[in-house]
């Protein structure tokens, strides 16, 4: 509970800890805390010992404040800056989160519906809904628990280096194997014995409803285990945003940072393993049903595999970056993630070879050469920018991204730039004089100066 110093100013308060969670008018309190030491005789009628320095986030409630507070340095009032108080509430809060977790599967399985439909719309209805049965089936539970555990198992052999995450509330790091592009290459290794063997391939692309509706499923059911498990868990491995006190909303962005088993991290390992190879079995797939449909897979289907191939193999051989990113350094491990590293990633970025399956589409040889110069300029752009990005996130004041630190070097430029301008400045002048109306003539058919709409 808390008490107001004085009513003028609301931000200088008295704090004291009380047995039990806070209520009242002071449940919901968000404030810029700072404290002062209770004068004699403050607290008199209230339950609890007087304390004298208080940090609040969103409300008491839950919240001991006798593990926040402790009495200020000798000389009464002190200043605090808000340190570790709970993020605001995103996706539109409880009720957000609540519609997402519907909206998500139930759009995911729309796009899976359309895309093998005639008309194929993206905003028109299925033609026809399957059936309940046609969702459930004991062998793609059985071939999704096969594949969680395939890949569990290349997480867990011997990484050819072990990388240090960012550095956590305690100050301490955790470490992670960055073995995820091997996992990729023993992945494709396995599936290409698989397919020599006789392995039906193809026939995967019968089995995405119940594949994905087992991995939905699988994301319900993890995501419930890792909101138990963040129950336990101390305040220093809590997430940022997951931690608001409302259970529907801190399942859905998740409580735990970096939930483990061990030394098995259920984010990391989720990131982008599962999920993202995944994706690319299941391209596969549609392309070789493409090919015992048609005789041989259309120019298309080869682009968007090789296209996509391209994109998980560089995340997978730069998977020391994602530790620099959002997923890994702020948000929980919720069913945000969950739900979206085990069920969307590959059911849905999956998207375009599915269509090509069941709606082909011709492809010239010049047209197919300007897509794949599009492509190799994006990846290059990505590429680029994502190194930096991760460069800077781990260390701001790396050379090759801090930015001009010394103008000298750049003097020769500022100089030209100067000189130029004003040189473009007096001839402009001359001419004027020199030219008269032709002059104006001529500007108004050549209105820039030096750079085209620019100046």
């Amino acid at each position: 509970m808390l008490a107001s110093d004085s009513p003028p100013r609301a931000d200088w308060l008295i704090c004291w800890a009380q047995d039990g969670p806070g209520a009242g008018p002071f449940k919901d309190l968000r404030v810029d805390m700072r404290c002062v030491r209770a004068p004699p005789g403050t607290g008199a009628g209230h339950r609890g010992r007087i304390r004298h320095r208080v940090h609040l986030g969103v409300g008491v409630e839950g919240v001991p404040l006798a593990d926040f507070c402790e009495p200020p340095p000798p000389g009464g009032a002190e200043t605090m800056a808000p340190q570790g108080s709970r993020a605001p509430l995103e996706f539109g809060g409880p009720l957000g989160a609540a519609a997402l977790m519907l909206l998500l599967p139930a759009t995911m399985f729309h796009l899976l519906l359309v895309a093998r439909s005639g008309p194929a719309r993206l905003l028109g209805l299925p033609p026809h809904l399957p059936a309940p049965e046609a969702l459930w089936s004991p062998g793609a539970l059985l071939l999704w628990l096969t594949w969680l555990g395939l890949q569990a198992a290349f997480y867990l052999l011997p990484a050819h280096k072990m990388a240090e995450g960012q550095e956590l509330k305690d100050k301490s790091r955790l470490r992670y194997p960055i073995n995820g592009f091997q996992a990729l290459v023993l992945t494709a290794l396995l599936v290409g014995l698989g397919v020599s063997a006789g392995l039906p391939l193809g026939m995967l692309t019968e089995m995405l409803l119940p594949l994905a509706w087992v991995a939905t499923l699988t994301a319900f059911i993890f995501s419930l285990l890792l909101y138990l498990k963040a129950l336990m868990a101390p305040a220093s491995a809590l997430a940022p945003g997951g931690n608001s006190g409302n259970p529907v909303y801190d399942f859905f962005l998740g409580r735990e940072l970096n939930p483990r088993f061990g030394s098995f991290d259920c984010k990391y390992f989720c990131e982008l393993r599962p999920g993202l190879i995944g994706w690319v079995l299941i391209n596969l797939a549609l392309l070789v049903q493409e090919a015992e449909l048609l005789g041989s897979p259309s120019l298309a289907m080869w682009l968007v595999n090789g296209f996509q191939l391209l994109y998980v193999g560089d995340a997978l051989w730069h998977e020391e970056a994602v530790l620099t990113t959002m997923d890994i350094t702020h948000d929980g491990f919720g069913f945000m993630l969950a739900f979206g590293d085990l069920a969307w990633v590959p059911f849905t970025y999956s998207l375009q070879a599915q269509f090509l399956l069941y709606h082909p589409q011709p492809l010239e040889l010049p047209t197919a050469s300007v897509i794949c110069l599009v492509n190799a300029v994006g990846y290059y752009i990505f590429r680029g920018a994502n190194s930096q990005k991760n460069t800077f996130r781990k260390n701001p004041s790396d050379p090759r991204v801090a930015g001009v630190s010394h103008l000298l070097p750049y003097f020769y430029l500022l100089y030209f730039t100067a000189l130029l301008v004003h040189r473009e400045a007096r001839d402009e002048q001359q001419c004027l004089q020199k030219y008269g109306l032709a002059w104006h003539e001529y500007c108004r058919r050549v209105p820039y100066r030096i750079v085209p709409y620019i100046y």
